[in-house]
């Protein structure tokens, strides 16, 4: 994929850079928002060996059997094991598609609101599997780091718009972020793919940032442009990928798009290949209301809505049963 469309850029200047160094990166950024969605993000400081600690105990649970499995079975926007069939994300764009050809755990926020309908609606336990104590630990530190993340990313955002740093950011004092590890088996596991049926199936996130620590596969992410149609998304063992959703790109009135991609089926050649990704979704605080930015920098005026009142109807869109 063009490296025009989805860039590799280094935060490392954001952090600690010159003004001529942060004015260059937030118009890489601008650029890239507007036409694909997506970045590739090194200079995040996220440790490869936790992201390979957290991969190495998912994977014990998902080779335990189904039944001890289902005893942490959960719906979409829950908290524990989606099974096979579970989802079909292909459904929130209007397109009628098998389900989706992977297994995920899912956690959420662990700290309660002092609301009790924010409550009710948005907060559980997490789940976390008896079976492999040590992902607990794991994943509370990385999504300490992933939460430090989405709020650097999220002011400079705010300044590639020519906002104040905190347009977004300050909008994250108790968010309803979603974390989910993804394991994509093989064909052995899954079956023959039906017509139309992914992995992932085409469609675009629903909140602000997507934080994505992937795998390199034959059967793995392809991101959609305009001047491109799907091509395989560029990959850096050392990046993280980083793509707005919906959400988003209504608050900043269409100028930036929420980046559609997929995950392609277990491919024909290769029909072993087994990937797991690591997908951290951020939020923002219930209630946060979310208003276009106006012209010039928005292109369309939205009218304004709650954002969970907004992601809770994408969710249900993507439930199968």
């Amino acid at each position: 994929m063009s490296e025009s469309r989805v860039p590799a850029v280094d935060l490392r200047p954001w952090l600690d850079g010159d003004e001529e160094a942060r004015g260059a990166l937030a118009r890489t950024v601008d650029r890239a928002l507007q036409s694909a969605g997506f970045l590739l993000v090194t200079g995040h400081g996220v440790e490869p060996g936790l992201r390979a600690g957290i991969r190495a105990a998912a994977r014990e649970f998902f080779l335990l059997p189904a039944e001890v499995k289902q005893a942490y079975a959960a719906k979409v926007g829950g908290r524990g094991w989606l099974g096979p069939g579970a989802e079909a994300n292909g459904y929130a764009e209007g397109t009628e598609t098998p389900p989706d050809l992977k297994e995920s755990l899912t956690f959420a926020t662990d700290e309660p609101f002092d609301d009790p309908v924010v409550n009710a609606e948005w907060y559980a336990p997490n789940v976390w599997p008896a079976e492999v104590p040590g992902l607990r630990t794991l994943c509370k530190r990385y999504l300490a780091d992933m939460a430090a993340l989405e709020k650097e990313l999220l002011s400079l955002l705010g300044y590639a718009l020519g906002l104040e740093q905190d347009f977004f950011s300050r909008h994250m004092d108790h968010p309803t972020y979603g974390f989910n590890i993804n394991w994509y088996p093989g064909t052995d596991v899954v079956g023959e793919p039906l017509p139309g049926q992914f992995r992932i199936g085409p469609h675009t996130d629903f909140g602000t940032v997507t934080i994505l620590d992937r795998q390199a596969g034959r059967g793995g992410l392809q991101v959609y442009t305009d001047a491109g149609g799907w091509e395989d998304a560029p990959y850096d063992p050392a990046a993280l990928t980083v793509n707005i959703g919906d959400l988003l790109a209504r608050w900043t009135g269409d100028r930036w798009r929420s980046g559609r991609h997929r995950v392609l089926p277990p491919p024909v050649d290769a029909p072993a290949e087994e990937l797991m990704s690591l997908v951290y979704f951020g939020e923002c605080t219930p209630g946060t209301r979310v208003e276009s930015v106006p012209a010039p920098v928005g292109r369309v005026a939205y009218p304004p809505v709650d954002s969970h009142v907004y992601l809770r109807e994408k969710l249900d869109s993507i439930t199968v049963g």
